[in-house]
């Protein structure tokens, strides 16, 4: 357990110094996007992964280690985005973004930590593509109960489906950086 916690530190690092320089460049422009579109754009992000797993081949200078680091920034935007409701304006320091990312990022890390315990690293033994399928199938869950005003019978709610798609992600990081064990 130490190596994966030390390896979701280092591609958690990477996704967060990334987060870190496009606030310098852009701000918190993001503050104006609802939850629905915070969802469509993971939904870009894996159905472009997914793709690039299909045709062996991009024609965009971006791979898919950048676009599994968009979705950990994406999904943490969401939850930052579902803790304070989106903005008209954008109206949020920067300092307060990154306090918020490192909020939610260990509050993910930390569920992460819980399920790999009870799950003994099971997706260490996954493929690469597993993950963008599942991040795919949350993103149409999440769709699914945003459609529904939030409301649910038994599943989790949003939040839950975001911590999991960045966990996912994640995997998909610490698999590409480290490669295959």
């Amino acid at each position: 357990m130490d190596a994966t916690k030390s390896q979701f530190d280092e591609v958690i690092s990477i996704c967060r110094k990334l987060f870190h320089e496009k606030l310098s460049d852009y701000g918190t422009a993001w503050r104006i996007l609802r939850a629905e579109s915070v969802t469509d754009q993971i939904y870009i992000k894996a159905n472009r992964i997914r793709s690039l797993e299909i045709k062996k081949e991009s024609k965009v200078d971006e791979g898919i280690f950048s676009e599994f680091i968009a979705i950990v920034n994406y999904g943490i935007i969401g939850l930052i985005q579902l803790e304070l409701g989106f903005s008209e304006a954008v109206d949020m320091p920067v300092e307060t973004a990154l306090e918020l990312y490192d909020k939610h990022i260990t509050q993910t890390k930390e569920l992460m930590y819980a399920k790999n315990h009870d799950y003994d690293e099971a997706w260490r033994f996954m493929r690469t593509s597993s993950y963008t399928d599942l991040i795919l199938m949350k993103i149409h869950r999440t769709k699914e109960i945003e459609n529904n005003k939030g409301k649910t019978l038994v599943s989790e709610g949003v939040a839950a489906n975001y911590q999991d798609m960045i966990n996912y992600a994640l995997f998909g990081l610490i698999k590409l950086h480290f490669g295959e064990e």
